[in-house]
């Protein structure tokens, strides 16, 4: 055959119509999902911005006698609603069970101490430009207090003369608002299952427990209504949560 026709031939063979010849496929592109945009975090005060100084079941011993104590505790795994319970009371019996919740408070601002964690976590905070609240069922003059002795100021700051209080969504609504934000824009961070993290969820924002001797891992724990978003055991954990989870930008 000669040379010239071999070379036609040859190049023919390699000049496959395109629709024919195998096309790179194109790169799969993996959608992001956002995340969440964060611009304020709620506190409770009492063993979360400090360090628990209130022996809650001794308190509730002595406001209820210890049977009443057993029975309600029985059917309440997720704790005991104090505040609530002696709101059917009697006016006399009632106004004796707020004096010996009123003297238990009053023993733990002797011994009121700032939570590990809780100062440079709000300075972390005040950087990025995130609004910090507070709600808590001490009463007024406990949180004035707080503020006076650690120096720290936080804003709105509601105790329990804002009604409806803590488990109720409420007051973490009145912040919400206060503020000008979504509840799913805020974090409802606290120690306790049944009245922060309840309040938070039911407002609809997120929430974070701090559990510091692991008590919630407990079975009793598992089947409650209200289960947080995050859990931690100090609150130094709490920023890099918020970094890793949430769109931080003021």
């Amino acid at each position: 055959m000669p040379l010239l026709i071999s070379r036609a031939i040859s190049f023919l063979h390699l000049t496959r119509p395109l629709s024919t010849m195998a096309l790179p496929r194109p790169t799969s592109v993996t959608s992001v999902t956002p995340k969440p945009r964060l611009r304020g975090v709620v506190f409770d005060m009492d063993g979360t911005l400090t360090v628990p100084a209130i022996d809650f079941q001794a308190m509730y011993r002595a406001v209820l006698g210890e049977s009443e104590y057993v029975s309600i505790r029985s059917s309440n795994p997720s704790g005991i609603d104090i505040l609530h319970h002696i709101e059917s009371w009697s006016p006399d019996k009632r106004q004796v069970a707020y004096q010996v919740i009123a003297d238990f408070e009053r023993q733990g601002l002797d011994r009121l101490k700032i939570m590990p964690g809780a100062s440079e976590l709000c300075g972390l905070l005040d950087a990025m430009s995130i609004r910090r609240g507070l709600i808590t069922r001490n009463v007024k003059a406990a949180v004035d207090i707080f503020h006076q002795r650690f120096g720290m100021s936080f804003y709105p700051a509601l105790s329990r003369e804002f009604r409806p209080y803590k488990p109720d969504p409420a007051p973490l609504l009145h912040i919400c608002s206060a503020w000008e934000v979504q509840p799913d824009e805020v974090m409802m961070i606290g120690d306790s299952l049944k009245d922060d993290v309840a309040c938070g969820k039911r407002a609809g924002a997120f929430t974070c427990l701090l559990d510091e001797t692991g008590r919630y891992d407990a079975p009793e724990y598992a089947n409650v209504e209200f289960q947080p978003d995050y859990t931690v055991s100090s609150l130094t954990e709490v920023y890099p949560l918020l970094e890793s989870n949430f769109d931080l930008t003021p």
